[in-house]
């Protein structure tokens, strides 16, 4: 699969099944308003999938005519877009991980690696992350700790500061998230956060329950 999740494979069908049940954003819950009526619409024109859809979005002439519908007059398709787009979540870059030795980012930084997605492919597979561990000169663990922090970061809306909480909190990758209880890491990740003095506030209840439905849409790819 990759880094990225394959839109393609996402029907219109499915896509619109996914929305009726996600947790959104309050700024967002006007997606689930009329989906019979737009995503019937979206597949009336020949939109069969989300990769069809996100293009389609991405054409001015086409969602001008689509503004001309009364059920897409507004916002809807503006938000509609940066929900999609929040589906494939921009690269963390490697030096923005604290807990990283600057030795190993410099030393990736040299062979072009500078963010999670150019890491990924070369991680997947025990073997390879051993390679390249072996030819970089990277202490292996530390080669590891920057594969799950890459895992982690193909979670949308997981920066490089909310992948390494989620490490140092030992829920270290896609897989452990997707399985962890939204109470009980609401409660530790607020914890944490509070004790290391992070950031000021909190993170909501409902973006923990997000954060764990997106990991669940994730295929399972690395070797752990």
């Amino acid at each position: 699969m990759g880094y990225y999740i394959d839109l393609e494979k996402i029907t219109i069908d499915n896509y619109r099944t996914k929305l009726a049940s996600a947790y959104l954003p309050p700024s967002r819950m006007i997606l689930k308003e009329k989906l019979d009526e737009r995503f019937g619409y979206l597949k009336s024109i020949g939109i069969k999938n989300v990769k069809e859809l996100i293009q389609l979005l991405k054409k001015k002439d086409k969602l001008a005519e689509l503004l001309k519908i009364d059920y897409f007059s507004g916002d809807y398709l503006t938000i509609l877009l940066r929900e999609l787009n929040s589906t494939l979540p921009k690269p963390n870059k490697l030096a923005d991980f604290t807990g990283i030795s600057k030795n190993a980012i410099d030393k990736l930084e040299k062979i072009g690696i500078k963010n999670t997605e150019k890491l990924y492919d070369k991680v997947i597979k025990k073997s390879d992350r051993q390679k390249l561990a072996d030819s970089t000169g990277i202490d292996y663990q530390d080669m590891l700790e920057l594969t799950k922090l890459s895992d982690l970061s193909r979670i949308k809306w997981v920066g490089a500061t909310y992948a390494r909480m989620l490490y140092d909190l030992g829920v270290d990758t896609v897989e452990k998230v997707s399985k962890s209880d939204p109470n009980d890491l609401h409660t530790r990740i607020n914890q944490f956060i509070k004790e290391k003095n992070i950031f000021k506030g909190q993170i909501g209840l409902n973006d923990i329950k997000i954060l764990i439905e997106a990991a669940t849409e994730i295929p399972l790819e690395v070797e752990y």
